[in-house]
């Protein structure tokens, strides 16, 4: 089960990713993270009521605190630092920059968790990151300079390692935990931080801004509702229901997914190279959800 999750928020995640790079085009990355998470956290709790949830049940402080910090680190801080990479290196970079994601996520999990994969997942895991490697386009925008590059690469690894150890850290929690609840309290988590933080920023009037409905609603909305509310309850149950690291990975087939949704609703060309990375990625998903584990 916790597999079919992983995957559907690959999917999601990879339609939001085409509303966020349209939105990138005029909102900043911290201005588009704060319009995120502020307009899907309240979205979530009421997920959570209409689910016939406690939305603060009387659970351990110290779960509170660990899914606080755990949306503070792979939402507040990657996010925007995952805007800011994009922005600095194009898509196509970003893609390759990304696909340290899974091999960081296994990392922790086995520093933190103690979790371990059999030859068949490593050998899946491989597939699925030659794949991105293979279908990314390893392109720089034009007149960008090597600091520029140097620096984006830098913020797109970050942030990889954000998730990464934001996820780690919570997975105990999310092991007894239910899913809406979980996914909820790292919302505001993130929120909390999010929030006066914009409000102590010199340009917190042109910040607040992004939230007066404007043409720019039209990518940033589903962009907050698909990437930051359905996608995130979904990667949270995939985290949950099985281990961290074949989550990841077949979350990393995120990447496929966006090359393919860019061709029908930006009209970019499928090519031979993209065909053969996509053939990659499934080969990859199947070795790591049918091969048995250790």
């Amino acid at each position: 089960m916790g597999e079919i999750f992983a995957l559907i928020a690959a999917v999601v995640w990879a339609v939001a990713v085409i509303f966020l790079r349209k939105s990138g085009e005029s909102i900043s990355p911290f201005d588009l993270n704060l319009f995120r998470v502020t307009v899907t956290t309240p979205l979530l709790i009421l997920t959570v009521v209409a689910a016939g949830q406690p939305v603060f049940p009387d659970a351990p402080v110290t779960d509170y605190l660990i899914l606080f910090a755990s949306g503070v680190i792979a939402i507040a801080v990657s996010d925007t630092l995952l805007h800011h990479s994009i922005n600095l290196i194009g898509a196509g970079l970003s893609g390759i920059t990304s696909c340290s994601y899974s091999p960081l996520v296994i990392l922790m999990a086995f520093l933190l968790l103690g979790e371990k994969l059999g030859p068949w997942q490593f050998a899946g895991m491989a597939l699925v990151v030659a794949a991105v490697m293979l279908a990314a386009k390893h392109k720089a925008p034009e007149g960008a300079t090597r600091g520029q590059i140097a620096r984006g690469v830098v913020w797109g690894i970050l942030a990889m390692a954000a998730v990464a150890f934001g996820i780690a850290i919570a997975k105990p929690v999310l092991v007894r935990s239910p899913v809406l609840w979980a996914t909820a309290m790292r919302q505001i988590g993130s929120l909390i931080v999010l929030l006066p933080a914009a409000l102590m920023l010199p340009r917190r009037r042109k910040i607040f801004l992004v939230f007066r409905p404007s043409q720019s609603w039209r990518f940033s909305l589903p962009a907050a509702l698909l990437g930051s509310y359905l996608s995130l309850i979904t990667w949270i149950a995939g985290m949950k229901y099985t281990l961290i690291g074949i989550a990841a990975i077949i979350n990393q087939t995120s990447t496929i997914f966006i090359l393919l949704f860019a061709a029908l609703l930006l009209k970019e060309t499928i090519t031979r190279r993209k065909v053969v990375a996509s053939a990659l990625a499934i080969a990859g998903i199947l070795m790591v959800t049918l091969a048995p584990r250790p």
